[in-house]
């Protein structure tokens, strides 16, 4: 019988004992911005100061959110341009923590006035934000962005240094949005397609691009970018993560934990990127 239940409690042991591991595992790491099903529970718990704010741009206005680090100093401005999804609180989480890491972030919702009376993402759902976004012009997107950067480098607790980071569509509008505004200082591109040459020639900011492996739509256009900067004599960095797939940093529980390892390797990379080039703080 002793021998019986000793079995008993080998098995028992040997099923909870990874079941644990498991769980231990897939932690959140609190390093980098959540996951997308940890963003809501990620934006309740923080420490930080976040607000909405709206933003004038001539007759025009647009809300955003703004999030402010604990700093004694003042700090540079990163804009956080959405993806294809719209102003999700995953977006704002993404904020959130570049606020941890130092920044005031602000991320515009470029979505604002074009929904069901006049509202923005929250007026409608995913499929609703995709339709709207992909009939965004650029030359609005690019004034709303420029209008959100004044906003924040008004404030008395920011400097005037400007970076960018945008995620999947957003990644594309970092990029190119950077070939149109000279006050970018540094832009961050997570799988998003680059620009057309004509485009890149008017760069001059550094620019990081981050990369799933898995992603073939967007990584057809890195190399050639690759290429024009080279030949341009401009600063074009990238990394592409083996195994991991389009949208990483949102999806960090996909591809068998290579999301996840890419999102930690791609924000630390991120973070020290803006620190340099926007002379930020430790």
């Amino acid at each position: 019988m002793n021998v019986l239940r000793c079995a008993v409690l080998v098995c028992v042991l040997s099923l909870l004992i990874p079941f644990g591991m498991s769980q231990q595992a897939s932690k959140p790491d609190s390093q980098i911005p959540p996951g997308e099903a940890q963003a809501r529970e990620r934006l309740n718990s923080s420490p930080r100061h976040g607000e909405w704010v709206t933003i004038k741009d001539g007759n025009d206005s647009l809300k955003a959110w703004l999030v402010f680090p604990e700093t004694k100093d003042k700090a540079p401005v990163v804009v956080v341009i959405h993806e294809i999804f719209g102003l999700t609180d995953w977006i704002r989480s993404v904020a959130d923590q570049l606020a941890a890491d130092g920044f005031i972030a602000i991320a515009p919702d470029l979505l604002s006035g074009k929904g069901p009376n006049g509202g923005g993402t929250e007026s409608v759902d995913r499929d609703g934000a995709v339709g709207l976004v992909r009939g965004l012009a650029q030359p609005e997107v690019f004034r709303r962005l420029t209008a959100t950067a004044d906003h924040a480098t008004s404030l008395p607790a920011a400097r005037k240094e400007v970076g960018v980071v945008g995620f999947c569509w957003g990644g594309a509008m970092s990029f190119a949005y950077a070939a149109d505004q000279p006050k970018v200082k540094a832009a961050v591109v997570y799988y998003g397609t680059s620009p057309a040459a004509e485009a890149l020639a008017r760069v001059q900011a550094p620019v990081l691009g981050l990369y799933g492996g898995d992603d073939a739509r967007v990584n057809a256009t890195i190399a050639p970018a690759d290429a024009e900067m080279k030949k341009l004599g401009k600063r074009y960095s990238h990394e592409t993560y083996e195994g991991a797939g389009h949208g990483f940093l949102r999806a960090q529980d996909g591809r068998e934990g290579a999301n996840l390892k890419a999102a930690q390797q791609a924000w630390r990379k991120t973070v020290d990127f803006f620190k340099s080039e926007l002379k930020s703080g430790s």
